[in-house]
């Protein structure tokens, strides 16, 4: 009788994930033009745990591009841009075999309407893409990683009009032909299915320039999946042997109790959380959409050949994990709210801490699409100062991906084809959601504080040597 495996295969990518808007800096350097990640402003008078890119309108944007006085941590990053040579050999010392990252997008065409591509842009990420290859690191790349260029959003509502459609086409193939000897493994859009915790910052809508914002979103996202479509076709007509990637976050909710109610609530509210899968998958809109949008008075308006484009399926399925929730029929009422389940435990921003549901995640999207998977961010953000020799003792961050790697081995033995790891951050970068650097995921220090003061040094904590010894062990040897 055939048996699952209990062991990752000989060649799992042991990997990381970054961003390029959160770790680059070299803001507006070498022809790169604004994109809605150099707006993101660092507060430091609100709770952790209120924290998080909200909706935002053009009067902010404009505000933000003149603004002398605030802080916008993601324009300097931590300098990756100059130090990624030095840094990516610490990550490959650390024997990973794959990094994944992002093309910003506003480094390619600045405007994202411009005619021809930025030839600076374009040659750094060549100089990347050949450090990575000759470090023995399999390159994953996001083609849109919440990078918009910010003209876009001010001249044609982002994604909400039609035109984003080629603008988005135009730079793909751009980059894809630039790279087809380089790149394999390629990602079409970042946790695509993430429409309201980072609606801006995915869809590019400023929040005043559109009547129904809602409507608007869903517009966004269909002309977003209909782009990815042509994206995978033309892909493929450039280099065969490419394999196209959807990535979600995992917004999965548990029922909040056993009440019939709860249950169906929890069956809506993930059903939501599939769309996009469902449709970069299987190649059409889900039955259950189609009642969802007739219920929510949104129309989406379909171009002739969207039916045919959206065709053009992907080759394995990623997605991001940090938590579980839970739903009540009542939080799903209002706005299809989700809430922290009280019986976990969880960090200083409330994230809750969840091993068990990562193997539940694995299998509900293999049991769904029998597709290969990734894991392509997952990890929890800490509070960390340096000793006074310079290292970091952090066990917690390495109990945490400890439990989450033996749910990954029991997923695998579920019979899950689980093809890679990608701990977010593998060194200490920009958060995405509040802008702070005190909130660090990373293996590896780097000495920025919240306010860009520090020496920029690299420091290894405990977990490098820690991850280091999982991957020679193939994941055998958690500590």
């Amino acid at each position: 009788m055939k048996t699952n495996p209990k062991q990752f295969p000989k060649n799992f990518f042991w990997g990381g994930a970054v961003a390029a808007n959160q770790l680059e800096g070299a803001f507006l350097e070498d022809g790169k033009g604004w994109s809605v990640a150099d707006i993101n402003l660092f507060r430091d008078d609100i709770d952790l745990k209120k924290k998080g890119n909200k909706e935002v309108d053009t009067e902010f944007i404009k505000f933000a591009m003149e603004d002398k006085v605030g802080r916008y941590p993601k324009r300097q990053g931590i300098d990756f841009y100059r130090t990624y040579k030095d840094d990516l050999k610490m990550l490959a010392d650390m024997g990973m075999n794959s990094f994944r990252t992002s093309i910003d997008w506003s480094r390619i065409f600045p405007n994202g309407d411009d005619e021809a591509p930025n030839e600076a842009g374009l040659k750094y990420y060549d100089d990347l893409f050949d450090t990575l290859n000759e470090l023995g690191m399999e390159p994953l790349i996001t083609l849109s990683h919440y990078e918009i260029p910010l003209n876009l959003t001010l001249k044609y509502n982002g994604w909400y009009s039609r035109q984003t459609i080629e603008f988005f086409e135009k730079y793909a193939k751009v980059v894809m032909e630039r790279y087809k000897d380089k790149v394999r493994y390629w990602i079409l859009v970042n946790q695509m299915n993430m429409i309201t915790h980072e609606s801006f910052n995915h869809l590019g809508i400023p929040s005043d320039s559109v009547e129904n914002l809602t409507q608007a979103k869903y517009q966004g996202l269909h002309n977003e999946l209909v782009a990815c479509g042509r994206v995978i076709r033309n892909a493929k007509q450039i280099n065969s042997g490419f394999q196209i990637g959807m990535m979600s976050y995992y917004g999965h909710a548990a029922p909040a109790t056993n009440k019939p109610e709860d249950v169906l609530a929890s069956v809506r509210q993930n059903q939501l959380e599939y769309f996009v899968p469902d449709v970069l998958v299987r190649g059409k809109y889900p039955n259950y959409m189609y009642r969802f949008l007739e219920e929510s008075n949104i129309n989406i308006e379909f171009g002739e050949n969207d039916e045919e484009d959206l065709k053009n399926t992907v080759d394995y399925v990623t997605f991001s994990y940090y938590y579980t929730q839970i739903v009540s029929a009542e939080s799903f009422a209002d706005g299809h709210k989700t809430l922290f389940n009280p019986n976990l435990p969880a960090n200083d921003w409330g994230w809750s801490i969840d091993p068990v549901g990562l193997r539940s995640a694995l299998n509900l999207f293999y049991d769904r699409y029998q597709l290969p998977i990734m894991i392509t961010e997952n990890g929890m953000g800490f509070l960390e100062d340096l000793n006074s020799d310079n290292t970091i003792e952090d066990d917690y961050r390495i109990e945490f991906l400890r439990a989450h790697i033996e749910q990954m081995k029991e997923a695998i033995h579920d019979g899950v084809e689980l093809i890679g790891f990608y701990p977010w951050g593998p060194i200490d970068l920009v958060s995405c959601s509040s802008s702070e650097m005190s909130k660090r995921y990373g293996f590896i220090y780097v000495d920025i504080d919240d306010y860009g003061q520090g020496s920029k040094k690299r420091f290894k904590k405990k977990s490098f040597n820690w991850y280091k010894e999982v991957i020679e062990s193939n994941g055998e040897v958690l500590g």
